[in-house]
């Protein structure tokens, strides 16, 4: 079973300015804190010709359902890996070290009329638990959502600086 999220992130910036604010360890780690992280590290480096951004995140886990939190305990990890094979088209893998599931997708940078960007992020998310499996994506898919607010709400703070 899976559960698939694209959500648009709207930006009134050029594509290039978002790609560069995409690529920089400090925003990553900016959204991560905006979302209560309790600990992040965030790395981008270049590799023939493709940016790779690595945020490697510790999250509380507080307020989630009962039967997710048996699984993931009272703080989880979350390491998401990117790999930008040109600024504008980027592969994301999202896993939880230890725990039977992963979110993969894309995300895609297109310019507006207006000068600005939206950013469409495609994810999958898969969870090999049987009986539970549709539960737990979907509870994912509602904390990526809130994720992807966030990061959104953040960017746009950071592009206006």
């Amino acid at each position: 079973m899976t559960h698939t999220i694209t959500h648009r992130l709207t930006y009134d910036a050029p594509v290039e300015a978002v790609a560069a604010m995409l690529a920089d360890p400090a925003f990553r780690e900016e959204v991560c804190r905006a979302q209560h992280v309790t600990e992040v590290n965030a790395t981008v480096r270049t590799e023939g010709g493709r940016t790779i951004v690595k945020v490697d995140q510790w999250q509380p886990t507080a307020g989630i359902p009962s039967f997710a939190k048996k699984i993931v305990g009272d703080r989880t990890n979350i390491v998401q890996d990117e790999v930008w094979t040109s600024p504008t088209r980027g592969d994301i893998t999202v896993t939880i070290p230890g725990k039977p599931g992963d979110m993969t997708g894309t995300a895609v940078l297109e310019p507006t009329p207006e000068g600005g960007t939206v950013e469409t992020v495609t994810l999958t998310i898969k969870v090999k638990i049987p009986v539970v499996a549709g539960k737990i994506e979907n509870l994912i898919g509602d904390l990526l959502l809130k994720a992807l607010k966030a990061e959104n709400r953040v960017g746009r703070e950071y592009l206006a600086r």
